[in-house]
């Protein structure tokens, strides 16, 4: 069957930004935000005994505010991904934000009472039958009371953010969709094309030259709004910094562990052996740069893809790339099978190419459909099928969710990337497999490598320009002169210095350092590569693979980024162990792709 490239978004909310199904769910939110408001407000423990039937009403109409302002939000968002230049649709999107601020109030206050409740009835309740399945998302809750302060100001602080950590974040979207720059291919045509479509071939453009030199204007074009969106980079930091030191909090690492379940101690142990590794991939480089034709590849080059004698990559067709992700999903889970076959009969992804869309590429969960929505422009490269498989994986974990209260699906968003990544391992790993010669071969391991490449060394170095950037801007605001010398030094740390052009400007074209709801956005990445190696390892030797795996996934919002590695793989993720042992796998694709390329250099 010929699969749709467009998704339906009717059956969420029908007749577009204007719906009167999402206008009068935005006035449900308003009525049911008030009413748990009121209920807080009235709440006491001591009339709510033994039963605690009001604390049970209060947990299920918290659940589904947030359940609906996540299906509102995913649906403009949508539309917004669509039609990014519209800003028109960006009043909407303020309109939701609104709603959410002040939900954030009575939620505050549904913490501090959860904080107030004694030792004894708290134990009680977290046994209750309704309440047991949520009672980590309530302790996290409890815990987290701790740092409240007092109801005005975190009303005050959630208002502000409206107009300064939300409204930087749109701005970022605002100057990325009004920027354009010309684009001469390899038949000398010229073109003017939007920032998303200059990072698409930024990553895949197969004439080195023409490469090199649109990396050049990539640089310019971002060079001339270089002062516009560093200020929008220094006040999203600046204000996340004032927010914290409100809250007492000192270490500006302290809240993305928090919200990513894991310890310092795992963050640590995961780079520091990333660090330890990083030799292993610059006989790659080396090598893929003898293969192109080039003495040294530049930052345009580390994901192009290579020029083997006797074969040439073909162009796919969307429908070739369903059957071929649906038909290896199979192999080792048929449910996932299920799932991916569901999302393209049920138009559940936007993927067509055209101008004018949001750069890259995001699944988001529609919790009251118990479906999900998947973005991103298909080109017809055969990375496209990986990219396809890695947005499945998500929906996968989300599908698996479903029978859950909401709250078990606030999983982080390392464990997150775990679901998404061993989905597009498994798609790689196929196309390899699948190979007719020894040129096929070569040219999909080095796809395959992609993978290891981004995680190992540009999402390192992402964290590494992160790390340095907040220092600086604890101290003063970082001047754009600054922020290109901070990612350009950590560009060199991360890929070993083993490139003889860099992007000193990455910092101002990459979407996840202005994402307003969740800082340090880029590690979790990393961390979700290298767990799901290991649970891909574990997948390929064991018998009963799908039932285990999902009762991972369903765990990831239930426990702590340790206890879930240790509950359902065994492993220790504070030492360096487990992290080799995924390295491991890697160098073992590194190798056999140094052994083949032998014949072709």
């Amino acid at each position: 069957m010929a699969y749709s490239q467009n998704w339906n978004l009717e059956n969420i909310f029908a007749g577009g930004i204007s719906s009167p199904t999402l206008k009068k769910k935005l006035l449900l939110i308003t009525d049911q935000t008030a009413d748990f408001s009121q209920k807080i407000t009235n709440y006491n423990l001591s009339n709510d005994q033994p039963n605690y039937q009001n604390f049970i009403d209060l947990t299920t109409l918290a659940q589904k505010i947030e359940a609906g302002l996540l299906q509102a939000s995913v649906f403009v968002n949508a539309l917004i991904s669509d039609d990014f230049s519209n800003t028109t649709l960006s009043a909407k999107a303020a309109e939701i934000n609104v709603l959410k601020a002040t939900y954030a109030q009575p939620l505050g206050k549904f913490k501090q009472l959860l904080a107030k409740i004694e030792p004894n009835s708290w134990a009680i309740i977290l046994k209750l039958p309704t309440i047991k399945p949520i009672a980590f998302a309530l302790t996290e809750m409890r815990q987290q009371a701790v740092e409240l302060l007092d109801d005005n100001t975190e009303n005050l602080l959630k208002q502000l953010e409206l107009d300064g950590l939300s409204a930087w974040s749109s701005h970022y979207d605002t100057i990325a969709a009004s920027l354009t720059m010309p684009f001469t291919d390899a038949n000398n045509q010229t073109t003017t094309i939007s920032a998303g479509q200059a990072l698409n071939h930024l990553e895949g453009y197969p004439d080195a030259a023409v490469r090199e030199k649109l990396l050049t204007n990539y640089e310019n074009m971002w060079a001339q709004a270089e002062g516009l969106v560093a200020d929008t980079l220094n006040h999203l930091a600046g204000f996340r910094l004032t927010e914290y030191a409100s809250h007492n909090i000192k270490d500006f690492l302290q809240k993305p562990l928090a919200l990513n379940r894991m310890s310092k101690a795992t963050l640590d142990a995961m780079w520091q052996t990333v660090s330890a590794n990083k030799s292993i991939l610059v006989p790659y480089f080396e090598r893929k740069a003898q293969l192109i034709g080039k003495k040294k590849l530049g930052f345009q080059d580390i994901y192009a893809p290579i020029k083997v004698p006797g074969y040439q990559a073909p162009t796919i067709t969307y429908d070739y790339a369903a059957k071929f992700i649906i038909t290896n999903f199979e192999q080792f889970s048929p449910k996932m099978a299920s799932l991916a076959r569901k999302a393209f009969e049920n138009r559940w992804i936007e993927a067509e190419n055209r101008p004018g869309k949001q750069p890259g590429g995001y699944m988001e969960s529609v919790p009251e459909l118990g479906e999900s929505r998947i973005f991103l422009t298909f080109t017809g490269s055969p990375n496209d099928a990986s990219t396809i498989a890695h947005e499945l994986g998500h929906a996968f974990h989300s599908s698996v969710l479903t029978d859950l209260p909401f709250w078990r699906g606030n999983y982080a968003m390392n464990v997150a990337e775990t679901a998404s990544t061993f989905a597009e391992l498994v798609v790689n790993d196929a196309k390899v497999q699948e190979a007719k010669n020894a040129a096929e071969k070569l040219t999909l391991l080095d796809a395959k490598l992609n993978n290891p490449v981004a995680m190992l060394m540009n999402i390192h170095a992402r964290y590494l320009f992160e790390i340095s950037f907040y220092k600086a801007r604890q101290d003063h605001l970082v001047s754009p002169d600054e922020l290109n010398n901070l990612m350009l030094n950590a560009q060199k740390t991360a890929f070993a210095d083993s490139l003889d052009k860099y992007h000193p400007h990455f910092w101002a074209s990459k979407l996840h350092f202005y994402i307003d709801d969740i800082p340090f956005y880029n590690f979790p990445y990393t961390f979700g590569y290298l767990f799901s190696l290991g649970i891909y390892a574990l997948a390929k030797k064991t018998g009963d693979f799908e039932e285990q795996y999902i009762a991972l996934l369903r765990d990831t919002a239930n426990m702590s980024t340790e206890e879930l590695a240790k509950k359902h793989l065994g492993v220790d993720l504070t030492k360096p162990d487990f992290w080799q042992a995924a390295i491991d796998i890697i160098a073992q694709d590194i190798n056999e792709f140094l052994t083949l390329s032998e014949q072709f250099i």
